[in-house]
């Protein structure tokens, strides 16, 4: 069978499975709140492989590998082994908290959540609104990664990929929500296993001579691509930019709404465990496919663009078959995320925007009921919009797109990973001093980075100006904190007096 036809063929028949799914979910969804968490009767398995397919995504099927071929050893610490790190150890500390203050104040979102926490309508849209605007960051990586898997699979041009992987996933989610997402992510995820287990045993014959000879190929071409920590690489340079930043950002990756809402799709805390085990897991499992930028660097090393790297490898290391089989498993992975990307985008926009203030102002005369219907068609047309707005930023993306979605994601993390951290663990604080901290974070973030790169011309990693954002905000919060209790029990000792 020809090579194009049988890939039109695999991708087909993901179309239909997917779409299926995608309607049994619209069934389901019958409000706004079970269009943005379900109807809280999904079980553990099924969240926790949607979880960790929603981690994953194309950043690490498809972008990282290429960090990898281009930095070595360094860029698998840091993305592999420190951020994976930093994402179990947030999972398991933060996930049961979470989910007992979400089902307490009944929160939608996390900005909704961060603002029941602290009782502050100001918060919540601050975080709503840096949600929207950083998130399509992200959706723009994911879009063009999965337009280049596209492009190499299905021989299409990379316009035409972006619009069909645009209008395919964003009506999918139109009409299902939750469901839509859940159900596909679960497909998607038990593609993406597969996937992983194909790619990472692709080269282990590479090691045939041992560990070493196969580091030894790889360290002819350049010996600091074999260490630890690449004194060469702008990005993976030592050991704060591989182990610490890896360890604060795959953390603070956590506190994306698509991410630890998921812990309020389970019907019961008692869920919580299997949930954890398999999204943690599969998780790792997904890591796997990191190595694959070390195979392309030994058998081709003449891969020219960073981003190409894993689409180029595809086609080069498989029989057309398989090829075509993984790559339609990959376009499943930049969906997985993506689908999550939107519900939880299109349900800030409606339930922290549209419901927040404006609504108090604009729907005070309606009952819950119809507030609550008004919020569903709104996340349904902020969706079309955000797809507008997406396509045309990924039809002309900046060279690397995965720096670009590093540096609007990572504000998010400097924002968000103090306040939700704190008001999981911390019991007494001041709602003006955490919405100081959660603007702080972004400030110093974004400030460092572009001074550093448009000021000075000088590169910078991203993760490094993030983590810097995070330290400095939980640094101003303890020292407030801190300072207040100080004054308070002055003031109380001196009443006594």
């Amino acid at each position: 069978m020809d090579r194009n036809l049988l890939a039109w063929c695999a991708f087909g028949a993901y179309v239909a499975l997917t779409t299926a799914l995608a309607l049994r979910g619209m069934k389901k969804t019958q409000s706004f709140s079970s269009f943005a968490l379900g109807n809280r009767d999904l079980g553990p398995t099924m969240v926790g492989i949607t979880l960790a397919a929603a981690i994953a995504s194309t950043a690490t099927f498809v972008i990282n590998p290429g960090f990898v071929f281009t930095h070595g050893v360094s860029a698998l610490m840091h993305l592999g082994l420190a951020a994976n790190l930093g994402v179990v150890v947030a999972l398991v500390l933060l996930s049961k908290g979470f989910r007992q203050l979400g089902e307490k104040t009944a929160a939608l979102t996390l900005p909704h959540w961060i603002g029941a926490r602290y009782r502050h309508a100001g918060m919540r849209t601050y975080f709503a609104l840096l949600n929207l605007v950083l998130a399509i960051s992200f959706v723009v990586l994911i879009v063009k990664g999965s337009a280049l898997v596209m492009q190499h699979t299905l021989g299409l041009g990379y316009v035409a990929s972006v619009l069909l992987i645009v209008v395919f996933v964003f009506s999918y989610i139109l009409m299902g929500g939750t469901y839509a997402h859940v159900y596909t992510n679960a497909f998607q995820g038990a593609l993406m296993i597969g996937v992983a287990f194909a790619i990472f045993g692709s080269g282990l014959y590479l090691f045939s001579d041992g560990i070493g000879p196969f580091f030894d190929r790889i360290a002819a071409q350049d010996p600091n691509m074999v260490g630890l920590v690449n004194p060469e690489s702008s990005l993976f340079g030592s050991v704060w930019d591989v182990y610490v930043c890896g360890f604060v950002i795959g953390a603070g990756l956590m506190c994306q709404p698509h991410i630890l809402m998921k812990s309020l799709y389970l019907k019961r805390e008692s869920d919580l465990r299997r949930y954890l085990i398999v999204a943690c897991a599969v998780g790792v499992v997904f890591a796997l496919v990191l190595v694959a930028g070390l195979y392309a660097r030994v058998r081709f090393p003449d891969i020219a663009s960073q981003d190409a790297v894993m689409p180029i490898y595809l086609t080069r290391a498989f029989t057309p078959l398989v090829g075509v089989l993984i790559s339609v498993a990959l376009l499943a992975a930049g969906m997985s995320t993506l689908d999550g990307l939107l519900v939880g985008a299109s349900t800030i926009a409606a339930n922290d925007v549209f419901l927040g203030r404006l609504g108090d102002r604009w729907l005070a005369d309606k009952t819950e009921t119809e507030r609550q219907g008004v919020a569903l068609k709104a996340s349904r047309w902020i969706l079309v919009g955000m797809g507008v707005l997406s396509a045309g930023l990924a039809l002309d993306p900046p060279e690397l797109v995965g720096i670009f979605a590093q540096v609007g994601i990572y504000g998010l993390v400097s924002a968000s990973l103090v306040p939700v951290a704190a008001g999981i663990f911390v019991t007494e604080l001041d709602s003006r001093d955490v919405f100081a901290a959660a603007l702080l974070g972004p400030v110093v973030h974004f400030t460092h980075y572009l001074v550093a790169v448009y000021g000075y011309g000088h590169f910078v990693n991203p993760a490094s100006t993030a983590t810097e954002g995070v330290l400095a905000s939980a640094a101003a919060l303890a020292a407030v904190t801190a300072f207040r209790r100080h004054r308070a029990r002055a003031s109380l000792v001196v009443g006594v007096r």
